[in-house]
């Protein structure tokens, strides 16, 4: 049994089928399948059921792939070891970050960090919370910046700052416009939401304290995966919704003119970066934090009378 090997089978169950697996391994179908069956012979045991369409791996398959998967992971960490060890920056790293957060955090820390650190490779993904927590756990991505808290005892957390909530559109009340406002002065059947898997969209119904939306008062009942989308929406007095607030900073000043400021304690979602609790590159998470840090707001950094709405 050997290193390869073990790639090998991972690559088979991700893609089910025998010449794509070895066109990602860059080999020749023959010597994966050869590979595969040597290991099998080694194990005196069947990974995969051959006769199935895509290829399936069998229970005993499932098993051992699993513990390929942590034992790649483990050896990939001794490199990464290796590179700590030497106090050099230097490498890969793999980030996944909401789709709420990236087109207003992603510019002001980017160029930073990457003149900074300038042996460093970043590779981002958009994705869901859960889909973040899937993949950091596979060793598919390095580390992740989302809204936390998880509450997952195989991840660490790291705060980054907090991130206000204000409302966008027109109240419920008429009349004079209020400095701070309740939730109750909002028009529920009017506000729009992300769609269903976005961490934000629990958020905005934890705050508003949703629970039945009247679908039948709606003349559109609308969701989407952009906040942009749903900002553009309000602009043409479709309905009214819930920004984070890093997506106010890139508002014109009329559309300054409909935000409102809930009352205190102010309502916040607390940002963070979160990886897999035996991850080894230390050095480029502290990195990556310390120029978020340098480009964040000032007043997002500051714990003030504040009150973090759960993720879920």
């Amino acid at each position: 049994m050997n290193i390869q090997q073990l790639e090998y089978i991972v690559a088979l169950d991700k893609h089910r089928h025998f010449l794509k697996a070895s066109e990602a391994c860059f080999i020749t179908q023959a010597t994966l399948s050869g590979m595969i069956k040597k290991l099998e012979e080694e194990l005196n045991v069947i990974l995969f059921d051959r006769s199935k369409h895509p290829v399936q791996p069998t229970d005993i398959g499932k098993k051992i792939i699993g513990q390929a998967k942590i034992a790649l992971q483990e050896t990939n960490r001794i490199r990464d070891i290796i590179s700590e060890n030497t106090g050099e920056i230097k490498g890969e790293l793999r980030i996944g970050i909401i789709p709420s957060l990236a087109p207003y955090l992603l510019p002001l820390f980017i160029q930073h960090f990457m003149e900074t650190y300038k042996e460093v490779k970043l590779i981002i993904n958009e994705l869901t919370t859960e889909k973040i927590k899937e993949k950091l756990k596979e060793g598919h991505i390095d580390v992740a910046i989302l809204a936390i808290p998880l509450l997952d005892k195989d991840l660490k957390e790291e705060n980054l700052f907090y991130e206000e909530f204000y409302h966008y559109g027109k109240l419920n009340s008429s009349g004079k416009k209020k400095k701070y406002i309740l939730p109750e002065d909002i028009n529920m059947n009017e506000l729009l939401l992300l769609e269903e898997g976005h961490c934000l969209r629990n958020q905005v119904i934890n705050l508003c304290e949703l629970r039945v939306k009247d679908n039948s008062a709606l003349k559109l009942d609308y969701q989407s995966g952009s906040i942009e989308t749903l900002k553009q929406m309000v602009d043409l007095n479709m309905g009214t919704t819930i920004l984070p607030g890093l997506s106010v900073l890139t508002l014109t000043e009329n559309q300054k003119s409909k935000i409102s400021t809930f009352v205190s304690p102010f309502p916040v979602r607390e940002i963070g970066l979160v990886y897999y609790r035996h991850f080894t590159k230390k050095s480029m998470i502290d990195a990556l934090k310390k120029s978020i840090l340098a480009t964040i707001p000032e007043t997002m950094l500051l714990k003030k009378d504040m009150c973090v709405i759960p993720v879920k």
